[in-house]
């Protein structure tokens, strides 16, 4: 299977646990709809997946696209804006 390249790749291992998620999430908001990211990290994201889903629910995919020890990487593409799925706050004006 060939992967497209990612519009950003993210490798948090270096970045200290507690500003993981906040930075994940800002550059998932900058992806348009059918863009995505390839996230590194050092444990499988499952909290992170969690979060995704409890913040943005509908508006993502995650696809493994490695898991190991020391290495694993997640692919996530933006299906939706949170408008497409009913979850605006009305503050873009339906754009």
């Amino acid at each position: 299977m060939l992967i497209p390249t990612a519009n950003a790749i993210v490798d948090v291992r270096e970045i200290a646990p507690a500003e993981r998620h906040p930075h994940i999430f800002s550059v998932f908001g900058q992806l348009a709809t059918g863009e995505f990211m390839e996230l590194v990290n050092d444990h499988d994201p499952q909290p992170l997946h969690r979060s995704f889903q409890m913040r943005m629910a509908g508006q993502l995919n995650c696809d493994y696209l490695e898991t190991g020890r020391v290495e694993w990487g997640v692919a996530i593409t933006r299906v939706a804006t949170a408008h497409d799925v009913g979850r605006c706050c009305g503050g873009c004006g339906g754009a």
